[in-house]
């Protein structure tokens, strides 16, 4: 075989490099080596074949969850309407009898031999014309069942009705006792559901005709909800929650998960929301005011994520701003200008907010002095120093405030007093060219011939 074909069959893993008058190649014939991959790319595919297999297991695991439970819920659904519609089928009929089934054989005499055939031979004999009258049969017997329980089934019927115009009537009183009331509207949605619960449970009964059947099939068709429908179950859970413990009512400024914005609408399952921007999540505004948009998102995320709110017990948060000066300023006067503006803008401003803070941390137990003025900090960065000024505003007028402070610092540091003085700092790039040997260049690749 040419030394070619051999070579082209040699394995990236086990190739290696004939050393200088070894093996039978001849030395004019052309060599072909093939590189291995690094470790570096070797890991990263490893760990992309691991994420894909992993994907893989997550996706069959959540097909067969899916199956589970929507078996479930058909088998509950299937005992349900034959309790409703054919109760004999389901066993729950009243009989005089015991429920023990007597077999009797029944001989049928067969022209052709004289002799007699058991009810099976007989049942082995049946054609396509007895399957068919054997399915008009169960059909008819099911339309029966339906004529049978229908004034069952318009009793219940009413029981539902009369069961709406209860909670209505009783939504009205409550809404004149409590409404003012912080969990009213829990309390109120909570005896709503109940009636409806047991106006359900009566019709069932009404239908099946005993209480052992309903409380049968009621545990049956609750365990298929429980395994099917757990996160509206949970979303409900979360909605409980928050109505009892006030994490955030309609009107707040609410940050949930991905969602901040304001709070429109709190339903049994799902929150919605006015989506306000912000400068660390992508989106059509980048500062805190709204978007436009409506978002909403399951209640769920209550007992599974944070929950924070801007506007509940104190409306107002801590804002700063960052004033960036070269290192040659004049820092204590940078200092005292950028302090001297910022508490002429929001001196008397935060001196109502402050007092209010310091009440809410004392009546805690964190006993924390609270600033009454703006503050002035400095630290230094890559290659300036940057003056931050820390001040206390109203959570929905962060952007109108720092705008103002912004301008006005602009128009005071630009005054003529304070040239060469307080020097502002801004983005600047620097090029250097390197000579071939690696030391800096003095001139220009034109002047020099260096690169």
């Amino acid at each position: 075989m040419p030394s070619y074909d051999r070579h082209r069959r040699i394995s990236k893993r086990n190739l290696r490099l004939p050393k200088p008058g070894a093996g039978t190649q001849s030395t004019s014939q052309p060599q072909r080596y093939t590189t291995t991959a690094s470790p570096r790319k070797l890991r990263t595919k490893l760990r992309s074949r691991k994420r894909a297999r992993g994907s893989a297991v997550k996706g069959a695991r959540n097909r067969l969850r899916n199956f589970r439970q929507a078996s479930i819920l058909a088998v509950a659904i299937t005992g349900l309407i034959l309790i409703m519609f054919a109760p004999s089928e389901a066993g729950l009929t009243q009989d005089m009898y015991d429920t023990v089934a007597v077999v009797e054989e029944v001989a049928v005499q067969d022209p052709a031999s004289g002799g007699t055939v058991t009810e099976e031979a007989v049942v082995k004999k049946k054609g396509s014309k007895e399957a068919t009258d054997e399915a008009i049969g169960a059909l008819q017997g099911l339309w029966e069942g339906f004529i049978f329980n229908l004034p069952k089934i318009i009793i219940a019927f009413i029981t539902l009705v009369l069961a709406w115009l209860t909670v209505r009537v009783l939504r009205a009183i409550l809404h004149r006792t409590i409404g003012k009331w912080q969990s009213a509207s829990a309390v109120i949605s909570l005896v709503s559901i109940a009636v409806w619960l047991l106006a359900v449970g009566v019709a069932v009964s009404v239908v099946a005709g005993d209480i052992r059947a309903l409380v049968g099939s009621l545990g049956l068709v609750g365990l298929a909800l429980s395994w099917s429908l757990q996160t509206p179950i949970e979303s409900f859970t979360g909605w409980l929650m928050n109505s009892y413990q006030g994490y955030y009512r309609v009107g707040d400024r609410i940050q949930v998960g991905e969602v901040f914005g304001d709070v429109y609408r709190i339903d049994f399952l799902t929150t919605t929301v006015w989506e306000i921007g912000a400068p660390y999540q992508p989106g059509f505004v980048r500062a805190e005011q709204p978007t436009g948009r409506l978002v909403t998102f399951p209640n769920n995320e209550v007992l599974t994520g944070s929950v924070i709110n801007l506007t509940a017990d104190f409306p107002y948060v801590w804002d700063e701003l960052d004033v960036g000066v070269a290192n040659e300023s004049d820092m204590q006067l940078t200092m005292q200008v950028v302090e001297s503006v910022a508490l002429g803008l929001l001196g008397d401003y935060m001196k109502g907010p402050a007092t209010a803070y310091a009440q809410l941390l004392q009546q805690a137990g964190l006993d924390d002095t609270v600033p009454d003025k703006p503050q002035v900090f400095i630290s230094m960065d890559d290659s300036w120093t940057n003056i931050t000024i820390r001040y206390l505003v109203g959570a929905r007028e962060r952007r109108k405030w720092k705008s103002e402070l912004t301008l006005r610092l602009t128009m005071e540091l630009n005054k003529p007093e304070y040239i060469n003085k307080i020097i502002p700092v801004y983005p600047r790039q620097q090029v250097q060219f390197i000579n071939s040997d690696g030391t800096p260049a003095q001139t220009s690749p034109e002047n020099s011939g260096d690169s």
